[in-house]
Order: structure tokens, then C-alpha cells, then sequence
């Protein structure tokens, strides 16, 4: 991203919750006042066009493998990649944390992944959407003040392991994992610029997670004057 007070934040709207992704976003920039010192828009990603013009990217919820083959359709897959490669922002919510991922336990044959995150997720990991459901989490230890979260998971996704990191990128950093009565499995990660969620923070009334991605993901890569 290069030094401006303009910025472009793209959602992937190809299926999915992309228009709450959006909603929040909007309403995160708002309360954060930024339209205030930046030129700052959200759009719909359907096309390579448009994708260019972005500084950062959301990949939001919905089924993984539809996702996979519309972005194949509308040939995406590999200016997407290239996206998630060149090193900006980008974060991937449950079917987008799935994209995201470098290795999926139980791949269906045709479903492709863009890859950026070095990790593993398994698929429906809560099983059925009769087994989804809503808790209130504490991500205080990167959120400030942040102590029970409305999380939503909708046959979420689960981190199943965390690999070596590929040549020249940082470790993964594990974010948040589920409380111990609910299995513990990793839920939240970081890997430099790219973060991965397994839960739908754009399906809560609270954009205190959008809030803290468009300040540490995308203000700390421009100078605001």
C-alpha cells in the first residue's frame, strides 16, 4: 500500500455475507471518525478490475467450496492469489478463513484455495447448522476492553494445526481458541498482514472487530497527514 489518504477496502462479493462485511465496515469507519483525515471507500470485489484498486481485502463467510468455484468462473482465483501474495490486508471470516488456508483437512476434489495463511482447518467442525451456535468470548488480549464478544459460528471452520512457516513470512500467531468447555480448538489467527477467523464478526451488533482490523491491518500501512 502505498503512502495516501485514500484508501480502498474490498469485500469479496461473490457469495456469502458479503453485504454485512460491508455494513460494518462502513459503520466501524464511521465511529472511528476517519472520514474526517482520509478518503476512505468500501467496495464490492467481483472482478480483477476491481480488485486492483484495493489496499486491503475481506473474504467473508459462506460456502467455501461455491466460493471457490464462482472465483474459478469468473477467473479470480489467481489475481486473488496474487492479492493475498503482494502483502496487504487481508482477512478471511469462516468460509474466508477456508480460502485463506494453505491446507484443508477434507477438501472437496474441485474446491481450490488461495492460500496465505501457513495453516490447516478442518470443515464444519461444529458439524450440521442445527449445531451452530452464539457465545459471548473474551478477546481482551488483543482487543482492549474487548471481554465477551457476541461470537456467531454457522458450521464454522476450526484451525486444526498450525504449519512451518513458508520461506520469508512470520510464524503463524494464534489469536484466540474456544474456552476449554467447548473443545479449545484455535478460532483466530494471525499471520502478519493476513488474519483468519473462524466465526462471523459481521453477525454481531458489535463492529469492535472491524474497528481493530481497519486500525492495526490497515491504517498501520499509510502515513495519515
Amino acid at each position: 500500500m502505498t503512502q495516501s489518504t485514500q484508501i480502498v477496502i474490498g469485500v469479496l462479493a461473490i457469495q456469502g455475507a458479503f453485504r454485512e462485511h460491508i455494513q460494518h465496515l462502513v459503520k466501524a469507519i464511521d465511529e472511528l471518525g476517519l472520514q474526517e483525515k482520509l478518503e476512505i471507500s468500501v467496495f464490492e470485489v467481483r472482478d480483477e478490475e476491481t480488485l486492483v484498486r484495493c489496499d486491503a481485502l475481506v473474504i467473508p463467510g459462506g460456502e467455501s467450496t461455491t466460493m471457490s468455484l464462482v472465483a474459478q468462473r469468473l477467473n479470480l482465483l489467481e489475481p486473488l492469489r496474487q492479492f493475498i501474495a503482494s502483502g496487504k490486508p487481508a482477512w478471511g471470516t469462516c468460509a474466508g478463513l477456508i480460502m485463506l488456508s494453505s491446507s484443508l483437512q477434507n477438501k472437496s476434489c474441485d474446491q481450490q484455495l488461495l492460500g496465505g495463511l501457513d495453516i490447516e482447518t478442518t470443515r464444519n467442525a461444529f458439524g450440521r447448522q442445527l449445531d451452530s451456535f452464539i457465545a459471548d468470548l473474551d478477546y481482551s488480549k488483543f482487543i482492549p476492553g474487548l471481554t465477551a464478544f457476541q461470537t456467531v459460528f454457522i458450521r464454522g471452520p476450526v484451525i486444526s494445526k498450525i504449519l512451518p512457516p513458508s520461506p520469508g513470512k512470520p510464524k503463524v500467531e494464534v489469536l484466540a481458541s474456544l474456552p476449554e468447555e467447548r473443545g479449545s480448538q484455535i478460532i483466530a489467527v494471525r499471520q502478519g498482514d493476513i488474519l483468519g477467523t473462524s466465526f462471523h464478526p459481521e453477525l454481531s451488533e458489535d463492529v469492535s472487530f472491524h474497528k481493530w482490523w481497519v486500525q492495526d491491518f490497515v491504517l498501520s500501512k499509510i502515513t495519515i497527514t
